[in-house]
């Protein structure tokens, strides 16, 4: 079940940058995400808020623990990202934003005494960040000043995004996932919805098309609502880091669905950076001598 699980998530987060691609041609960026994230808040609202015994957080630690996850996770990951993309080609962000797991590598060092750092953990994850950087090998030059700023927020994005995770798993197992979820996006959410409104406008005047509502729906409730539902309940089950190694196979998988969807161009290098990426996962998968034939894999 864990790795299926795993496997689904690095589909649909894959496929989700060609609804994002999409969705940007007729939506301003950062009201794109707040109307995602509000979708998905809406559609996990009535599952949270009329679960039996109530779903608010139970504690001040509680609030404490989803609030700041829910900035890291969404302001601040989501944001970056978003305005990065307007200074530096989609493939650095890509290549970048695979950093997460080598900030997911250190943090769980720091803050789950269960997780320790081993060479081939090491050498897993160098060799998947490789792998993603072989891919995009021709988008990674940074030409002014803007674009060196971006990189440095999509970068702190990523640390962001693995902050978020690791201290989820160290202090939110008791809470069930879609409570998570919920709750990170009504903490994480308004700052997004603010900059939108007061630097993109009122969404009556968005160019709205069929095609803008579909990569909503899609996003909100495929790539929000059950990306992040399924991902919470893996993290509490298997490490860290082998949860955050989907990071480094989505951007193999999208620029194959690109290619295969949208007739995008397939860089030639691809298939020496997948085996990379391939590799990588791998040896995390399989670090483990003489596994027990009824136990799984550690993804």
């Amino acid at each position: 079940m864990k790795i299926f699980v795993w496997l689904l998530l690095a589909l649909i987060w894959s496929s989700t940058w060609i609804f994002i691609k999409v969705g940007l041609e007729f939506l301003p960026p950062f009201a794109f995400v707040s109307l995602r994230f509000l979708l998905a808040a809406a559609v996990l609202a009535p599952f949270v808020l009329m679960r039996k015994g109530g779903g608010l957080p139970k504690s001040r630690s509680e609030w404490k623990l989803l609030g700041l996850t829910g900035i890291f996770q969404f302001t601040l990951n989501y944001s970056s990202v978003f305005w990065a993309e307007q200074y530096i080609t989609s493939g650095l962000a890509a290549v970048l934003q695979a950093m997460i797991v080598v900030f997911g590598l250190i943090l769980a060092w720091i803050f789950l005494p269960g997780e320790r750092i081993t060479a081939q953990k090491i050498i897993a994850v160098v060799l998947g960040v490789i792998g993603v950087a072989v891919i995009f090998i021709d988008q990674l030059g940074v030409h002014d000043n803007m674009a060196f700023a971006a990189c440095v927020a999509i970068v702190f994005g990523a640390y962001a995004a693995a902050q978020s995770s690791i201290l989820v798993k160290a202090k939110a197992a008791e809470i069930r996932p879609e409570a998570i979820v919920f709750w990170q996006m009504v903490c994480g959410l308004p700052p997004i919805i603010i900059y939108s409104l007061s630097t993109e406008g009122s969404p009556f005047d968005y160019h709205w098309s069929l095609a803008a509502l579909g990569c909503i729906l899609y996003l909100g409730v495929i790539g929000t609502v059950l990306a992040f539902y399924s991902y919470y309940w893996l993290l509490n089950r298997i490490e860290s880091t082998n949860a955050m190694m989907i990071s480094l196979v989505t951007p193999l998988l999208a620029v194959l669905i690109g290619w295969l969807a949208l007739g995008e161009t397939l860089p030639k290098q691809t298939g020496f950076g997948g085996i990379m990426i391939i590799a990588s996962v791998a040896l995390l998968v399989f670090r483990k001598k003489g596994l027990p034939a009824n136990k799984e894999p550690n993804i």
